[in-house]
């Protein structure tokens, strides 16, 4: 049987609670829910990308990434995407982002959007993944 192993890339900070930004058992890869913070500096508080939905997407994209990559993984590899947002009139830029950025994937993954109040202050996207890896 496969060991489980917890992924967190350089750029990321030591989660808050009990958890991993990501696990690997075998050739299963789950990103636990990224945001738009920019890259860890230590002895700072984690930064988000910038006010506006593209600046933070593009950074959570950015981050879910970088736990694949660490992880073996890459978009190729990932089979769902869950998209939260925190406000109904993100769905059209968030869908317009998301687009650009996955037009060279041959085969994009499933994926599902929800809206929900649940984010810190100033925070307006999570995203999370399942991968499986050959």
């Amino acid at each position: 049987m496969s060991e489980k192993t917890a992924i967190t890339p350089a750029t990321h900070t030591a989660p808050p609670a009990k958890f991993s930004h990501g696990v690997r058992k075998g050739n299963i890869l789950q990103v636990a829910g990224q945001v738009g913070f920019l890259p860890a500096v230590e002895g700072q508080a984690p930064t988000p990308a910038g006010p506006t939905l593209r600046e933070q997407t593009l950074q959570t994209l950015a981050n879910v990434e970088a736990v694949l990559k660490e992880g073996g993984a890459s978009w190729d590899d990932v089979m769902m995407m869950r998209v939260y947002l925190t406000d109904t009139a993100h769905f059209a830029e968030m869908n317009e982002i998301y687009n650009a950025y996955f037009a060279g994937l041959t085969v994009a993954p499933a994926a599902r959007t929800t809206v929900y109040v649940g984010l810190p202050a100033g925070l307006l996207i999570e995203i999370d993944a399942l991968a499986v890896l050959d």
